[in-house]
């Protein structure tokens, strides 16, 4: 279900751009967990990336580095140049409500740590999305300006609102292998993972309108 009108609180897009130890930041964080001060990540540093983990918070961080810098393998937030890491994007998960009890532990080891994500804390989430959109027919049609997506939004709900997505896949195979169905919305810096046995095996695009999303990405344009 979407509500479309505008949300008080926090804009996640406007962490975006921030560094690791952005004040912030570290509010946004603290109010997330309901404490005095930012959790603890769990970090996991590569060349190319660092990844902020918060498993509880079902919310996690890529910083990507300034160019001339490559964070170390394996090294810790200290050790991190943290004013040549820039947030490039956020992963934020969802566990449906509707989704069968044993979920979470019918995963594959590959998936193991996908699956020790919590759902996100907070009851919705609003997007800036504006602008226009076709419909099926090439009708344009102006799109509200913001989108309020709760823990129940599905597939037919974002394609309501947004439109038909820049780029979609997964879906293929057999829905105990393949990889559930997912769209991305190039434009608005938006991607959305779909779960559930609707978002997955060889109907699972017919089935897909039904899927509740597991992961929205917010990433840079």
């Amino acid at each position: 279900m979407i509500t479309r009108i505008p949300m008080t609180g926090q804009n996640l897009k406007q962490l975006l751009g921030l560094r690791p130890s952005s004040p912030h930041l570290a509010h946004f964080l603290s109010s997330l967990a309901n404490s005095g001060s930012a959790p603890v990540p769990d970090v996991k540093s590569y060349s190319d990336a660092v990844y902020l983990n918060y498993y509880t918070l079902g919310f996690s961080l890529l910083f990507s580095p300034l160019p001339g810098y490559k964070p170390t393998a394996g090294a810790t937030l200290a050790q991190l140049v943290d004013e040549k890491l820039v947030l490039d994007s956020i992963d934020v998960h969802n566990i449906p409500s509707r989704a069968p009890t044993n979920a979470r532990s019918s995963g594959t080891s590959a998936r193991a740590a996908e699956l020790a994500f919590s759902t996100f804390p907070l009851p919705s989430l609003v997007l800036d999305v504006g602008g226009e959109t076709e419909d099926k027919d090439g009708k344009t049609e102006k799109r509200p300006d913001h989108l309020i997506v709760t823990r129940d939004t599905t597939g037919k709900d974002f394609v309501a609102c947004l439109g038909e997505p820049n780029r979609k896949g997964g879906g293929a195979g057999p829905s105990s292998g393949s990889i559930g169905i997912w769209c991305e919305w190039s434009k608005d810096g938006l991607m959305v993972e779909f779960g559930g046995d609707e978002a997955k095996g060889p109907q699972a695009w017919e089935r897909g309108k039904d899927a509740v999303w597991k992961v929205i990405t917010l990433f840079s344009r």
